[in-house]
Parts: structure tokens; sequence; C-alpha cells
């Protein structure tokens, strides 16, 4: 980010007047919100935070927040705290010393907060409001009377904005819907636990799962869209309310979700011209070409060709989409192994590391390697990554690495368990004991919008695996369009030599007891046949692994697309010719 981005954070979570609860999430919440927005991979915030603050100090910090800033810089303003409504329905934000009959001269109101951010020279202004409206008070208290909405985005959105500034508001609930922790309010035995807000807020900012639209930037609309579908999912009742009034889109954070963007180069105008071309071949040729130039060492020409061949893949008739659709399967990202296991780590040891093989053309090599879990670390190699376990913290390990290419996304899935340092040695278990040699879990690779499929090898020795069906399927195609290839030419022998025949005979002879003599029918029908079944056969394999995916490794299914490729590329050609043949000896027999 290029603009200075400055962030306030207030938190209060204890207070004097025994009619507020006391809240469990501020601290906490404050802590992962400081932590994220102020990474400099993900927010690049400066950072303030302010917990358990008075009134005086929060007027305080809010006016110097806003105060002495330029054109050029975003704000940011986080309230996780009670939210009280005065007799008259306006919104106060409570202090650590607010008394609830004196809100006037001990919270904050709502008031002075909009009028810091209608008058502050930053370009943009983001609030986010943490707060449970009407659920602040004691059961019982009669400090504070309940009655009437306050509607919390009127509260902000009254004023127009400076003359080219904006400003947003985010709120974890409106009107008189509170503001949940975990799954209800404040507790005072439960332990600290994040609001259902702000831990939605900080785990799309730090996962990157807000960035929806995978660009590689966390907007303020990608967050809200985020937050709200996930407050939702936990508690229906919580509704986040946005308003907004911006000029341009605003970027709250970078995105660790975003696959890799390489600038393309232009394929030749010719070869775009062939892929326009009315005549099959021709566009059969331009894919072709443009297979070749994805494979090229040179990333932006590949990445041109391999934009083409998806357009390809989307529009073309069925027989060049599918010739595209191979070629770009080539491209997808295959790391061997994509699980490790580490066995038995002891606590303390020196980090732990083991290589991992990115295979394919560079384009396929060519990824992001995104570590979810802070014990792992992951280096580049020249063949691919190298990935460190740390040995700091004891227990049973598991997490994952997300490889993010050009075109798709796989997971590598890590496993290691970490024992105390001067502790037995664990005994070993019998049933696992070829284990401890070899990765225990098989990871294929996972289904766009699904969970990665994992099995354990002891089961798999149990019952037989379905990936194998496909591959064999498709051999059997290969073979079945060879034997096609193989009987036309041996029909094409013997029609020859019977024409042969026909000629020496004169006019006496007769075309159809040369053929007879020779045998040629047979192998003809036995080329129609075979040729017949090996496209069903291919086709029937492809559709097991389009339909069945979970169940096939990248390599099972690479080679099951590339047997058939080569199958149908025989078989058609054979059977066109047998039937070629068929209809010549059909009209032609009666004359000779």
């Amino acid at each position: 980010m290029t603009d200075s981005r400055h962030a306030l954070i207030i938190a209060n979570d204890r207070y004097t007047d025994q009619g507020l609860k006391k809240l469990r999430a501020p601290a906490q919440d404050a802590a992962a919100l400081e932590k994220v927005l102020h990474d400099p991979q993900i927010g690049d915030f400066e950072v303030e935070v302010v917990h358990n603050a008075s009134a005086d100090v929060m007027r305080r910090r809010i006016q110097g927040f806003f105060n002495e800033r330029r054109r050029a810089d975003t704000l940011l303003l986080h309230f996780s705290c009670h939210g009280l409504k005065s007799e008259s329905g306006e919104l106060y934000f409570a202090a650590s010393d607010t008394e609830p009959p004196l809100l006037a001269a001990t919270a904050v109101p709502s008031q002075f907060v909009r009028s810091c951010m209608s008058v502050t020279r930053a370009g943009r202004t983001v609030l986010f409001l943490d707060c449970c409206y009407g659920g602040a008070f004691s059961r019982g208290s009669s400090s504070v009377r309940a009655s009437g909405d306050v509607n919390v985005l009127e509260s902000f959105a009254e004023d127009e904005p400076v003359s080219g500034r904006g400003w947003a508001v985010i709120t974890a609930s409106d009107s008189m819907e509170y503001a949940f922790e975990g799954n209800q309010l404040a507790d005072d035995s439960s332990a600290p636990r994040p609001s259902v807000f702000t831990h939605a807020v900080v785990e799309g900012l730090e996962t990157g799962e807000a960035d929806l639209d995978a660009d590689g930037k966390v907007s303020l609309d990608d967050l809200y869209e985020f937050v709200y579908r996930q407050v939702r999912e936990q508690n229906p009742h919580q509704t986040p309310k946005k308003a907004a009034e911006l000029h341009g889109e605003l970027h709250l954070a970078h995105s660790r979700r975003g696959r890799i963007k390489i600038a393309a180069d232009a394929s030749p105008p010719t070869l775009q011209t062939a892929l326009k071309s009315d005549d099959v071949l021709t566009r059969q040729g331009a894919v072709l070409e443009l297979e070749k130039r994805l494979q090229h060492t040179e990333l932006p020409l590949a990445e041109g060709a391999r934009q083409h061949l998806e357009e390809v893949a989307r529009n073309d008739i069925q027989q060049i989409a599918v010739m595209a659709s191979d070629a770009l399967g080539k491209i997808r990202l295959a790391p061997s192994p994509d699980h490790l296991d580490f066995g038995v780590i002891p606590k303390g040891s020196a980090p732990h590391k083991q290589s991992v093989t990115m295979h394919g053309p560079p384009l396929a090599r060519h990824c992001v390697a995104q570590p979810k879990q802070s014990w792992l670390r992951v280096d580049p190699t020249g063949s691919g990554l190298e990935v460190h376990v740390d040995t700091a913290t004891e227990g049973r390990l598991s997490g994952d690495i997300v490889l993010k290419g050009v075109a798709d996304e796989t997971v590598i899935h890590v496993e290691a368990e970490v024992t105390p340092a001067q502790g037995p040695a664990p005994e070993p278990d019998l049933d696992r004991r070829d284990d401890t040699q070899k990765p225990v879990v098989i990871q294929t690779p996972p289904r766009p919008g699904k969970p990665p499929v994992i099995t354990d090898h002891r089961e798999r020795t149990r019952q037989p695996s379905p990936s194998r069906r496909a591959p064999a399927l498709a051999g059997a195609a290969l073979a079945l369009a060879v034997a096609s290839i193989g009987t036309l030419v041996l029909a094409m022998q013997r029609a020859v030599a019977a024409l042969m025949d026909r000629g020496d005979a004169g006019v006496y002879g007769n075309v159809e007891d040369n053929v007879r003599e020779h045998g040629a029918l047979l192998p003809l029908t036995v080329c129609l046949i075979t040729g017949a079944v090996a496209l069903v056969v291919g086709a029937v394999a492809r559709h097991d692994v389009g339909t069945r995916r979970e169940h096939y490794t990248r390599q099972a299914a690479s080679s099951t697309h590339t047997l058939t490729s080569i199958a149908k590329g025989l078989a058609i050609p054979a059977l066109v010719l047998a039937v070629l043949a068929g209809i010549a000896y059909l009209v032609g027999s009666p004359h000779w």
C-alpha cells in the first residue's frame, strides 16, 4: 500500500458501574485485530490500541487520531465496547468510567465521532462498530430504559461527507439487535473468546478468504460480504450493516488468497486468425500450436497461450474444446509428494525439513506457497519447495500448505508429532508398525468447493482403490484403437490383393469373388467394431475421471486424459477410412 494508513482500536471490557456487564471479547479482539492490521503483508496499518480508557481519554485519542491528516491517508477506527442509548435515542459508546444516568458527561456520543470524521483531511475513513445495543446491561437493571430503537447507521449517515473525501461504517448489528460474543452476550465466569463480528473481520483478512473475487486485494465490499455471511451463519439474529459514501474502491488489505497474475504476451495475429477460422482442421492446428507455446520457458508467452486455450475450451465445438482442455490439464499444479509426514520429533530440536518437487512445464511450476499454520515454513528451491517444521510446539501437528498458480490451486498436507525433549519415546503401535516408514495419509486433489479427500493407507489395503479404473479403461481404449489400426491395414492389404486379381481376370472377373477369396471384409468389420468400442471405452474413462475426480490422483487423471486422447486420435481416422472403404465396396462391386 502506497498511502499512509492508520488504525485506532478502542476496546473496553471492564466498567466501574455495576449496571454494565463485563465483556469477554474486547481485549482479545483488540490483540487479534492489531496483529492482522499491522502485518505489512496484510493491512500495513500503523495501529494504536486504547484499552479500558475513561471517556475523557477516549475523546482525546479519537480527536487526535483524526487531526493533522493528509488527503492520501486512510483511517480505520474500531470500537469494541458497550453501545448505550439515551432516552432521546442517541447512541453513546461506553468508557470504563461511564455512568448510565450521566451519558452526556461520562460516555462518548456518536455525534462527537461523526463530527471528527466529517472534518478530518484524511481521504478515506472507515468505522467498525462491534457493540451490543440495548443488551449492555444486567438483567433487571433499572439504570437504563430499553424502549425504542437506535438506528446505528443513521447516527453516522446524516451529514454529507466533505467534498472529495469518503467514509464507510460497518456495524456488528443495528437497532436493538445484540452483538454476540460466541453464542451469547457477556458472561463473567466464561473464558475470553472473540466476538462473532471481529473474529470474522480478523479471519477474513488473515486468511485472505474475504478476497471474494481473488484479485489479491480485500476491498471494503469484499470484507463486508464475507463478514455478513460469517456472522449470519453463526447467529441468525445478528445482522451486520453497512453505509458508505466512497469515491472509487477502497482496499483495506492485501490478500494471500489471490492467484498469481502474469502479464500475458498476445499470440501472433496469424494464430488468432486461425482460432477463428471456419475450418475445423485449421482450428485444431492452432490449438496444437498453442499447446506448444504453453510449454515455453517465457511465462508471459505461455500465459498468453493459456488464456487463448481457456477461451477455446469454453466456446469451441466439443472435439476442439476437449483438445484445449487436455492441453490445459498439463499445467495444473502437481507437487510430489502432496503429503509430508515428519513422524516423531523431539521438542526443541532443530527444525526438520523435507523437499517437494514441482512437476510440469514452467507455467505449472510457477506458484505461491502459503502455509496455513505458524509452525510451517516454506522455502523455494531449484526444483520445487523445502518445507520446515518448527519443533517449539508440543503435540500432534496437522496443517496445510496451499499452492496457488495461474490456473488452479492445490494443497500439501503436513503432519508431525512433537514429543517432550526428555520424555520417553512413545511406545510403538503394532498396528502402525509400518506407518512410521512411509506416509500414513494419502491426499487426492480436492474438487472445487469441496474439502480434500483424505484416506488412511491401511484402509486402502483392506479394500481395492477405485483410482485405477479410469487409467485401466483408458489403456484398454488405446489397445482397441491400435487393434483398429492394425485390422484396417490388414483389410487394405487384402483389398489391394483382391483388386489385382480382379485385374488379371479380365472381363470374366468378379471383384466380389476376389474380396471373399482374400477375406478382406472380416478385418474391415473388426476395424469398425474395435474403433467404435475404443471411442466408447475412452469416453467412459474420461467421464469417470470428471465425475469422481476425488477418487483419482493427479497423475492418474493426467494419464487417463493422455491415453484417451491418443486412442481417439487413432480410432477416429481408422473408422473414417474403414467406412469409406466399405462404401466404396458396396457402390463399386456391382460394376467390377
